[in-house]
C-alpha cells in the first residue's frame, strides 16, 4: 500500500483528516485526535496521543511492507490489528460519521 491507498482506506473506514493526517478521535470529544497515521515519504507510522498530550509512536513500517488483507482490505503490517480497542474505536468513529451524514441539514 502507498500513502494514497492508506489515506483512501482510512477515510472509508471512519478516519477523518485533521491537520493533514488521517486520525481517529475520542468518542466523547470528536474534535480531539487520539490516534493518527503519520504518512511520510517512505514510511507510515501509527501514533497514539498520551494523556499528557504528547504523541508516541506505536508502530511504523515501510509502505512496501504494508499489504491489504485480501478479504477486508485492512492494512496488515502496521500493527493496527494488535492495538487493544482499535477496532471498537474505528467503528465508533465510522458510526459517528455515518449518523452525522444521515442527520443532514434540517
Amino acid at each position: 500500500m502507498d500513502k494514497q491507498a492508506l489515506t483512501d482506506w482510512a477515510t472509508a473506514n471512519g478516519w477523518q483528516i485533521l491537520a493533514g493526517m488521517p486520525v481517529l478521535t475520542k468518542p466523547s470529544a470528536p474534535k480531539e485526535a487520539i490516534v493518527r497515521l503519520a504518512l511520510k515519504a517512505t514510511v507510515a507510522s501509527v501514533e497514539i496521543k498520551k494523556p499528557a498530550g504528547k504523541w508516541e509512536k506505536f508502530s511504523s513500517a515501510a509502505y512496501a511492507k504494508i499489504q491489504p488483507d485480501p478479504e477486508t482490505g485492512f492494512p496488515m503490517g502496521l500493527g493496527l490489528d494488535t492495538m487493544p480497542g482499535f477496532t471498537m474505536l474505528m467503528r465508533d468513529n465510522k458510526d459517528r460519521m455515518t449518523f452525522a451524514r444521515m442527520g443532514g441539514k434540517g
